[in-house]
């Protein structure tokens, strides 16, 4: 899960959006609503990090409740504001089944 979040931040910041639909377009962010999105969040930041710091535990809230997870990926940003992120959930018997991280993006946005 933590890779699978983290490999969207990393996709974000290149601006890679088809990637992105490619990826989430069946919880309803297709390449379009990312670049929406993310247009928002590069109007106040020049880039999104990705280094160690992005990665931290820090960065990342889980929620677990029964047979899912509420989660927050929280950008890394050049202010260190940190109030931009992505919010999903992990369906743990879909992730189960599937051997992999089954999410569905819930917001792309500030907190």
């Amino acid at each position: 899960m933590r890779n699978a979040l983290f490999h969207r931040v990393k996709l974000a910041a290149l601006g890679h959006y088809d990637e992105l639909g490619a990826l989430d377009a069946d919880s309803g962010w297709d390449c379009d609503a990312w670049a929406d999105a993310l247009e928002d969040y590069f109007d106040v930041h020049d880039e999104i990090g990705t280094g160690p710091d992005a990665r931290g535990p820090g960065l990342l809230i889980i929620d677990e409740q029964p047979g899912r997870w509420v989660v927050r990926q929280i950008f890394d940003d050049p202010a260190g504001d940190h109030d931009w992120g992505i919010g999903a959930v992990v369906d743990l018997a879909a992730s189960d089944e599937a051997g992999a991280a089954v999410l569905r993006i819930t917001d792309v946005g500030q907190l």
